[in-house]
């Protein structure tokens, strides 16, 4: 798999004319609609295979829907103007901002389900299990289909059957700088915040504007759990994901799954893939809980974030050695394969900010590493791929190396790369179009070519680490075995052009099965060309590799 993620919300929106904290109005937003044939088969190019639009599910805003039935959201309760899209407001509807013609808004959303299927790709959208909007409330459910909290006791601070958790004789009170309109935002009794803040004043810092729910764990009582009988947000949730998978969605991007007990989504997924073929992806951050979550949940993928991606960045800046990337498939054992891997997304600074590595470069033998290292899927974040440097400073979101998720916005390097939605990146810098080049290489190599799609993985470092042909502080290698081929891949996170001499153990050979010595077809897949070569015990392997950059060199026997 590999996965584009993508903001509809600004994607599409060609606005250059921007103003900070702007409204719809004023800054303009994307549609559904921008995602034509020929965006989708753009995209489609990089060597994606899937697509998790970002945002599609309706959440709480500042933009006024009423003429259409939608209620309206109290500005105290709302991030930015555009508002946050995991602050959901109605988990049966999407995004009015996102439509051309908002009553048509649903059907507008299948079309694009639609025409993402016939460009030959996949569908993720988020599923947000751990909170909601403070004010939520939907107007799209079916009829037979009690609200989250209608039915809940709200005298009793914990009951299994409450989709909520309340502060009995509390009234919420929002953290100072919340933004009230003419009358101040009432809510009684108060709810829990959704970080699990678990008082009636929440701060500045906390997810103020959402609220708890409540899957059976008494956190005042020990989190003591009470899963007989199946409580009742179980029930309802399992309804949502039926309803999105019916609509032909083909996965699941689970926001904060660790904040959902894992018992759940052993119950649920099981019964969601039992009428649909889809995969679910958990945001799960702590390392200790990820064979719980793979094993017993039933996750098909885990975000490797604190282990892959926290090196590499730490890499890219120079910060740490590169051996050091050895850990991470070390510290996965048995589990690699389930690993999504990745260097940006909405909640990470991009790569050329200034706060990570202040130059897009770095980004490519990091995403080689990411990439080709196994089977597991890997993901990139709309922009990287032009070196977006999400320096704005768009309004609710400052300026902090960030692509805003808060505010009505556009991005330049996107708006050059559409050129008028031509798509022929005419107003590209010719680095930005050699980037997007070279990102497409990587990524279709990662998806097309069996030694990497199917292959063992063999890491390099340990016969290198003292070796004075070969930084390990600044050039990592690996290799990869299927049939006949052998994959050597050397990156340099050097910002000059190194010549490297790759120790290749005579135990390589025997545990990867081939015959050292032996003539072999060299094709270097960045470049395709091709001559004779071969791999030996007695002497190393030399390469020359450009800077910021790597080799990916397949033997065929």
């Amino acid at each position: 798999m590999v996965i584009y993620q993508v903001f509809p919300r600004w994607f599409g929106n060609l606005q250059s004319n921007l103003i900070k904290n702007g409204s719809k109005a004023e800054n303009g937003v994307g549609k559904f609609s921008d995602f034509t044939p020929s965006a989708l088969s753009k995209i489609k190019e990089l060597g994606t295979t899937h697509v998790w639009y970002t945002g599609v599910i309706e959440h709480a805003t500042n933009t006024d829907y009423t003429a259409y039935q939608i209620r309206k959201d109290h500005a105290a309760v709302v991030k930015g103007n555009a508002g946050s899209p995991y602050a959901i407001k109605d988990y049966y509807d999407v995004d009015p901002d996102l439509a051309e013609n908002v009553p048509n808004r649903m059907a507008e959303f299948e079309a694009l389900i639609q025409r993402t299927h016939e460009a030959g790709l996949k569908v993720i959208i988020d599923f947000v299990p751990n909170h909601v909007a403070r004010q939520y409330y939907s107007d799209a459910k079916m009829t037979y289909i009690d609200d989250l909290g209608q039915k809940d006791n709200t005298s009793k601070a914990f009951d299994p059957n409450n989709n909520f958790y309340y502060i009995p004789g509390s009234t919420l009170s929002l953290p100072f700088g919340a933004q009230q309109e003419d009358f101040e935002y009432s809510e009684f009794p108060a709810k829990v915040t959704g970080n699990d803040h678990f008082d009636a004043c929440p701060g500045q810092n906390d997810w103020y504007e959402t609220v708890k729910l409540n899957y059976g764990v008494d956190y005042l009582n020990g989190k003591s759990k009470h899963f007989d009988p199946i409580p009742n947000t179980w029930t309802k949730m399992l309804d949502i994901l039926l309803f999105w998978a019916s609509k032909g969605v083909d996965g699941f991007r689970c926001d904060m799954a660790e904040m959902v007990p894992v018992e759940f989504w052993g119950w649920m997924i099981p019964k969601v893939k039992q009428e649909h073929d889809v995969c679910f992806i958990a945001e799960v951050y702590n390392p200790a809980e990820y064979r719980n979550y793979i094993w017993n949940g039933h996750f098909d993928y885990l975000y490797d974030k604190v282990g892959l991606y926290d090196t590499l960045r730490s890499v890219m800046c120079n910060h740490t050695s590169a051996h050091t990337i050895s850990n991470c498939w070390q510290s996965l054992e048995g589990i690699q394969q389930n690993m999504l891997n990745f260097l940006e997304n909405h909640d990470e600074q991009r790569i050329a900010s200034a706060f990570f590595a202040n130059d897009p470069r770095p980004g490519i033998p990091g995403m080689i590493v990411s990439a080709l290292m196994n089977t597991n899927p890997v993901m990139i974040y709309s922009g990287q791929e032009l070196g977006e440097p999400g320096m704005d400073e768009e309004g609710f979101s400052g300026r902090d190396g960030r692509t805003t998720i808060f505010d009505y916005w556009s991005l330049t390097s996107l708006r050059n790369w559409m050129n008028d939605k031509t798509f022929d990146g005419g107003k590209l810098t010719e680095e930005q179009r050699q980037l997007r080049k070279t990102y497409a290489q990587i990524l279709n190599i990662a998806q097309s070519e069996p030694v990497v799609t199917n292959g063992v993985f063999y890491d390099l470092m340990y016969a290198n680490q003292n070796n004075p042909y070969f930084n390990s502080h600044r050039q990592y290698a690996f290799m990869r075995k299927y049939k006949n081929e052998i994959l050597l891949v050397v990156v340099n996170f050097d910002k000059a052009e190194q010549t490297v001499r790759i120790q290749i153990p005579e135990e390589v050979f025997k545990t990867l099965d081939f015959e050292e010595n032996k003539a072999a077809t060299l094709t270097d897949l960045m470049t395709g060309e091709s001559c004779i070569s071969t791999l030996t015990v007695v002497w190393p392997y030399q390469v020359t590799l450009p800077a910021y950059s790597g080799r990916i060199l397949k033997f065929t026997y």
